[in-house]
């Protein structure tokens, strides 16, 4: 793991940060919706190119690990995100769908930090990937329409336009480009490591461009943050208490816990961000519900890390 890939958080703090502080120029205000749909698809391009499908097999490799990770992430997870954003959010619909979306979504990026950083089974872990990034783009919109079809929030038009444009497009492209480059083994490194350096950038770029747009709708709705934080924390409270249960239940070893614990825990998929913003166009607070989300988890997510490294010592 690189070092900017150690930075992702901060910078994608800095990103907030910077986008807020600029919300006074016109200029980039006039160009951040473009920097938004333009970098949140070329970092979902590169996302699609960097993850072989034929991965996915190797989750499998696993079967107890993978089963149990697949039915809290897809199962639980949903079932248990829908019942606290009913609890605690019932009349916010659109910071609900936000939550919802933000709880739903497993973490492509910075679980595999935390699991560095808490000693547990980096390549179980990444074998994960595949397989979650392809069942959140299969489901998310499966439960939106489940869940929140009565709510006059879903226009199913905005929702398809949506998955064109930040799946449908990015994941054909890398497919033709893998292709293509399929007998070239020396650019295909070349293209693949450039376009893996950059995720991190695109969406930075992307994130950016959100907050500079939406900075007046944040400032007028910091109550945001308050409203999502005890559901937020609940979750991850209760999750954590369930792999620590079901791992020992399963005769995990630790480090296989700790991978457990942070693909469970470990949220917000810039995927979900991205379907926001094009399938929601005229509810800017579901996107900011899924931005303000990370403020919350990183520093629960380091906090965890310790825990775990704490828990080490007597599992």
């Amino acid at each position: 793991m690189n070092m900017i890939e150690k930075l992702e958080p901060i910078l994608i703090f800095g990103a907030i940060i910077l986008g807020l502080l600029f919300k006074d120029i016109s200029l980039l205000n006039n160009i951040s919706p473009l920097l938004i749909t333009v970098f949140l698809a070329l970092m979902l391009f590169a996302l699609f190119l960097d993850i072989p499908l034929e991965d996915i097999r190797s989750s499998f490799s696993n079967r107890k690990f993978t089963i149990i990770s697949i039915l809290i992430n897809f199962i639980w997870t949903p079932l248990f995100g829908y019942f606290l954003g009913s609890l605690f959010l019932y009349g916010h619909v659109d910071i609900f769908i936000g939550f919802f979306m933000l709880i739903l979504t497993p973490c492509t990026y910075w679980y595999l930090l935390f699991t560095k950083i808490s000693k547990g089974n980096v390549p179980l872990s990444l074998s994960i990937l595949p397989i979650n990034l392809l069942l959140q783009i299969i489901l998310l919109p499966v439960y939106l329409v489940l869940f929140f079809s009565n709510s006059n929030n879903i226009v199913m038009l905005d929702l398809v336009d949506g998955l064109l444009t930040f799946i449908i497009i990015p994941f054909i492209g890398s497919e033709v480009v893998k292709f293509i480059l399929r007998n070239k083994n020396k650019t295909k490194e070349k293209i693949t490591g450039f376009f893996s350096s950059c995720q991190i950038l695109f969406l930075c770029i992307a994130i950016f461009g959100l907050f500079n747009t939406e900075a007046s709708s944040l400032f007028e709705n910091l109550d945001v943050i308050g409203l999502i934080f005890i559901p937020l924390m609940i979750f991850f409270i209760v999750n954590f208490i369930l792999d620590f249960i079901l791992s020992r239940q399963l005769d995990f070893n630790y480090e296989n816990y700790v991978s457990l614990t942070l693909t469970t825990l470990a949220r917000n998929s810039p995927l979900a961000l991205a379907i926001a913003i094009k399938s929601f166009p005229n509810n800017e607070l579901i996107a900011i519900a899924l931005v303000v989300g990370p403020l919350i988890e990183l520093p629960v997510l380091y906090i965890v890390s310790r825990v775990l490294l704490y828990i080490q010592k007597k599992y």
